[in-house]
């Protein structure tokens, strides 16, 4: 496993949370548990299985929602 941080660009709307914790709950390889959108840092939090996603495959799902993606920090768990 693998933890992401993904720095957004900044979150305007609560619902924003919900929009984007769906999104990657919904993918197969995340870990549900582990997803959390920090609304005022504009953070995304995540554990993911390395070998059944990528980083850019979350990156796109945020961004195909209309969240631009600044950075991530992926690092072993």
């Amino acid at each position: 496993m693998k933890k992401a941080t993904i720095n957004l660009e900044t979150l305007t709307c609560p619902s924003c949370i919900q929009k984007i914790e769906n999104a990657l709950k919904g993918m197969n390889g995340v870990e549900k548990d582990s997803v959390e959108v920090l609304f005022n840092s504009s953070k995304v939090k995540a554990n993911f299985d390395a070998e059944a996603l990528t980083i850019e495959s979350i990156e796109k799902a945020i961004e195909d929602l209309g969240y631009p993606v600044i950075k991530s920090k992926v690092r072993a768990i």
